[in-house]
C-alpha cells in the first residue's frame, strides 16, 4: 500500500491577499510562500465566511455558515456535538496536531493561574489528538501558554506584556498612566527577533516535525499570531526588511456614512474603533512597513518548516496549504483591522501545493474559505455527515470549482458577493446596507444603495441569494452589534427568521 501523504495547514492571522508577493505586491518579501504558489495552485478570489477571527475559524472547523454555527462575533463556541473536519481526518487515520494559535474558543477572562494546557480538552473534543496551543498577541496579555513559559524563562515576559498593554485600547481604563493607544500605531516590539511569537513558532514547529516518529500520516495545523495587530516587528526585523517603496492604499477616502440606519451604526462604530479621524498616510506607511516585516518573519518560519520536512525526507509526501482567516484593511478607506465587508477585509489568500509540487497556476474562480476543509477531507478520504463546503481538488486538474455566490457574515450583517457585484444586508431586517459594482468600482468607493441607479440589481441579489439564505433563522447568542451600537456582547438572543420562502 502506498504511503499516505501528510498535510501541513499554515494559517496566519489577518493576512490580506493582495499584499503578498505571489499575489503581485512588490513590497512583500515572502520567497517561501511565493515558492509554494509557484509549485501549486493559487486562488485569486477566495472569500472568508466572516471578516473576524472566531466566526471564520468556526466556519472552517464545522464547514458551516456563521448563520448555522452561531459564532457570529469573537465569543461563543462551536458546540462539541457539531461534527468537525478535524474529527473526520482523525477517524480516517491521520494523527491530528496543532501548533500555535487556534482561537476556537474565547481566551478571556481567565484567572491569573490558568494555562492554555488546561484547555487542551476543548481542542481534543474538536478532533486534535495532540495540541501545542498558544494565544494570539492580544490575549497573551493575560493568558499563559507554552510561549509565555518560554518568555518567562528568558526574563522577557514582563517586557512583552508591558508592550501589549500599551498597544491595547481595552487596558486604558484599567491603567490611567498608559497613554491613549491608537489603532494604527506600529511601534516595534522591544524583544530580540528570535523571541517574537511567529519566529518562535517556526522553530517550535520545525522541531516537532523533526521529532515525529509515528506510523500514521499527520495533519499539522500551524497557527501564526501575525500579521494580526499590533504590528510588532522588532527593530531587527524592520532593519532586515529595509525601507523600500511601500505599496499604499488604493483609496484613502473614508467610507460613506449615512445619517441614520444600520449602515450608519455599523460604520460609525468601526471608524471610531479604527481611529479614522486621526489616521494619516504617514501613519499607514509606517504600519504597512511593520505589516510587511511581520509577513517576512512568518515567511522565514515557513522556510524552516519546509527545511524540516526536507530533512525528514517528507517534503515530496506532504500537501502544503496556506490560507488566512480574514484580511486586513491596512488604510483602505482610512480604516485598519477587519470586521467590515470591503474586499481587503474579506478576500484572503489560498495556496495549495500538492506533494512534489506542480506547474504553478492561478485560478480566478470565486471560492469560499471553508472549502479548504472539504479539500482536506478529500485528500484524506474522510467523510462528514453534512457540509456546506466543497472540495477544491478538481481545480488541480483544470476543472471549475467556481461558486455562484460567496457569503460572509459577522455581527448580524451578511455579505453576498458574486464575481461582479457585492450586496451587504442587515440580517435582522434584510435591509440593504451597501451595494458595489466590483467591475466599475473595484475600490468600492461608491455605495449605490439609495441612489436609484442600481435598485433592480440590488433586488435581484436580494431575491436570488439574501432572502433564501436568511429564510433560515440565524443561531445567534447575542443581539446584533447594530442593535446594541457597541462591539460588546450581551445576553442570549435568538432572532426570528427575516424572510420566508
Amino acid at each position: 500500500m502506498a504511503k499516505r501523504s501528510n498535510i501541513v495547514f499554515i494559517m496566519p492571522d489577518q493576512q490580506r491577499a493582495d499584499m503578498m508577493g505571489s499575489y503581485g505586491d512588490p513590497s512583500a518579501k515572502t520567497p517561501n510562500t511565493d515558492r509554494l504558489a509557484a509549485e501549486g495552485i493559487q486562488f485569486e478570489n477566495c472569500i472568508c465566511q466572516a471578516p473576524l477571527c472566531m466566526p471564520s475559524r468556526a466556519s472552517m472547523l464545522s464547514e458551516r455558515y456563521v448563520r448555522d454555527h452561531g459564532v457570529f462575533q469573537n465569543s461563543s463556541v462551536v458546540q462539541p456535538t457539531v461534527p468537525t473536519f478535524v474529527q473526520a481526518l482523525r477517524d480516517a487515520g491521520y494523527h491530528t496536531v496543532q501548533t500555535g494559535k487556534t482561537h476556537l474558543y474565547t481566551h478571556l477572562p481567565w484567572s491569573a493561574d490558568e494555562h492554555m494546557n488546561s484547555r487542551a480538552h476543548i481542542l481534543k473534543d474538536y478532533g486534535f489528538a495532540e495540541t501545542h496551543e498558544i494565544a494570539g498577541k492580544e490575549a497573551t496579555l493575560r493568558v499563559d501558554s507554552i510561549y509565555t513559559d518560554y518568555l518567562r524563562k528568558r526574563g522577557l515576559l514582563d517586557d512583552y506584556r508591558t508592550y501589549l498593554a500599551s498597544r491595547n485600547k481595552h487596558t486604558l481604563e484599567e491603567d490611567p498612566n498608559l497613554k491613549p493607544a491608537t489603532a494604527w500605531n506600529a511601534d516595534p516590539l522591544p524583544l530580540p527577533l528570535e523571541a517574537h511569537m511567529d519566529v518562535w513558532l517556526g522553530d517550535y514547529t520545525a522541531d516537532w516535525i523533526r521529532s515525529y516518529d509515528r506510523d500514521e500520516p499527520f495533519f499539522l495545523q500551524v497557527g501564526f499570531g501575525g500579521p494580526h495587530d499590533p504590528w510588532d516587528a522588532p527593530v531587527e526585523a524592520l532593519e532586515a526588511y529595509g525601507d523600500p517603496e511601500i505599496t499604499m492604499p488604493g483609496s484613502f477616502e473614508p467610507p460613506e456614512i449615512p445619517e441614520d440606519g444600520p449602515l450608519s451604526v455599523f460604520l460609525s462604530v468601526f471608524t471610531e474603533y479604527c481611529d479614522t479621524d486621526t489616521m494619516t498616510l504617514e501613519a499607514i506607511r509606517k504600519a504597512r512597513r511593520a505589516y510587511y516585516a511581520n509577513m517576512m518573519m512568518i515567511d522565514e518560519s515557513i522556510g524552516k518548516i519546509i527545511a524540516a520536512l526536507e530533512e525528514k525526507g517528507e517534503l515530496d509526501n506532504t500537501w502544503f496549504v496556506y490560507v488566512s482567516d480574514h484580511g486586513e484593511m491596512m488604510g483602505e478607506h482610512r480604516m485598519v483591522k477587519k470586521m467590515v465587508f470591503y474586499e481587503p477585509s474579506v478576500r484572503v489568500p489560498m495556496i495549495i501545493r500538492p506533494p512534489g509540487g506542480m506547474e504553478g497556476k492561478q485560478v480566478e474562480d470565486l471560492v469560499d474559505l471553508f472549502d479548504i476543509s472539504a479539500t482536506f477531507r478529500a485528500i484524506a478520504g474522510a467523510q462528514m455527515p453534512s457540509s456546506h463546503a466543497q472540495s477544491l481538488l478538481p481545480a488541480l486538474e483544470g476543472e471549475s470549482v467556481a461558486r455562484e455566490v460567496a457569503i460572509s457574515e459577522a455581527y448580524g450583517v451578511a455579505m453576498f458577493r458574486t464575481a461582479t457585484e457585492k450586496l451587504v444586508v442587515y440580517e435582522d431586517t434584510g435591509e440593504a446596507m451597501q451595494f458595489f459594482d466590483l467591475v466599475a468600482d473595484p475600490l468600492e468607493n461608491d455605495n449605490l444603495v439609495g441612489k436609484g441607479v442600481a435598485d433592480d440589481r440590488i433586488e435581484a441579489l436580494q431575491a436570488r441569494y439574501a432572502r433564501p439564505f436568511l429564510s433560515i433563522r440565524p443561531v445567534r447568542p447575542h443581539r446584533s452589534m447594530v442593535e446594541r451600537k457597541v462591539l460588546a456582547k450581551n445576553t442570549f438572543f435568538l432572532p426570528e427568521a427575516v424572510f420566508s420562502e
